[in-house]
């Protein structure tokens, strides 16, 4: 569908020690088809330059100190600075594909008036491992799709997937849904778009608008990240109801087992293996975190930072209005 001309973009991106190629993502961004209004860039402290590449590629640039950054407050604070009535928000390690990638989260987002925010397709970088590669393909499928509160029978916590990888998000909506919650040490953007679901409004999936990025995390960094995980989704029990549904994370797993398997990948089983425990021990003990003594929370953290905006023994800000059920 066409793009209304009137829609201002405004990027924002929150950085730290980025790297050289940071100046490549912002270049390939002022390059899209429907160039942003604005780039925003955030930068905590960063020692190797960020902040000034950015300067050079003549974007914004917002010096904040690392220990005040959090993943929702950092953003709703480039979103108060955006003069854009669209946000989008991406990661300083994701790169568009191609040239199509902004005016194709327009079109997602705009395609009709409830949907609240779109996020794009993540592809593997060229040396991504097996198992990364075959995560990407699993939570980013080739084929789009619209989700909405019809959805959860079937779908259950997928229903609120939405990635800050790279995904747009109507600013008026944004709002009116009470930003992203702040403090929050993970998932901002899946909680912000549950509230959306809940309250009536559409989750789209935009796969034609594609970003290369991966990971390459150690054993230990898959445990630190779903420990933080886990602490994010005890901080936000009324999503509980809804993440019974589907058991994402066991599927992946089978598919990679058998994939495994079947291409004679001996040597990657144990990685899936460890992976895995990982994960769940993580996760299990970041559920848990209350019971853990606060000193051992920051070194199981992924964020250690954050830990001194969280409150330890209740729940984080739930964004000051009710959800609709």
């Amino acid at each position: 569908m066409p793009i209304n001309p009137n829609h201002a973009v405004s990027v924002i991106i929150p950085t730290y020690n980025a790297g050289s190629e940071f100046a490549l993502l912002l270049r390939r961004l002022q390059s899209q088809s429907r160039p942003p209004e604005e780039i925003i860039v955030i930068d905590s402290d960063s020692t190797d330059g960020t902040a000034e590449w950015a300067r050079k590629e003549g974007v914004h640039v917002l010096p904040i100190k690392k220990s005040h950054f959090d993943h929702g407050g950092t953003r709703n604070l480039g979103a108060q600075q955006a003069r854009g009535d669209t946000l989008i928000f991406m990661t300083q390690d994701a790169c568009p594909e191609d040239d199509y990638l902004i005016e194709r989260l327009l079109e997602a987002l705009y395609a009709d008036e409830d949907t609240a925010c779109a996020y794009g397709r993540q592809l593997a970088r060229a040396d991504a491992d097996a198992l990364e590669r075959m995560a990407r393909e699993s939570n980013y499928p080739p084929v789009s799709a619209k989700k909405l509160k019809s959805d959860l029978p079937e779908l259950g916590i997928k229903t609120f997937f939405c990635s800050n990888v790279c995904a747009a998000y109507r600013k008026s909506v944004f709002y009116e849904m009470g930003q992203f919650d702040a403090p929050v040490i993970f998932n901002e953007d899946l909680f912000f778009a549950a509230r959306c679901v809940l309250n009536g409004y559409a989750v789209r999936y935009a796969a034609e608008a594609r970003v290369v990025h991966s990971h390459h995390y150690s054993v230990m960094q898959q445990f630190r990240r779903f420990f933080d995980n886990g602490v994010s989704m005890r901080n936000n029990e009324w999503v509980y109801p809804y993440a019974a549904v589907g058991k994402a994370g066991s599927r992946l797993v089978r598919h990679q087992l058998r994939y495994l398997i079947r291409n004679r990948k001996w040597f990657w089983i144990p990685k899936l293996a460890a992976d895995a425990a990982a994960k769940f021990l993580g996760f299990q003990l970041g559920k848990r975190y209350r019971k853990l003594p606060a000193r051992l929370c920051v070194r199981f953290s992924m964020h250690r930072d954050i830990w001194a905006k969280l409150n330890m023994t209740g729940p984080q800000r739930n964004s000051g209005f009710e959800i609709m059920k």
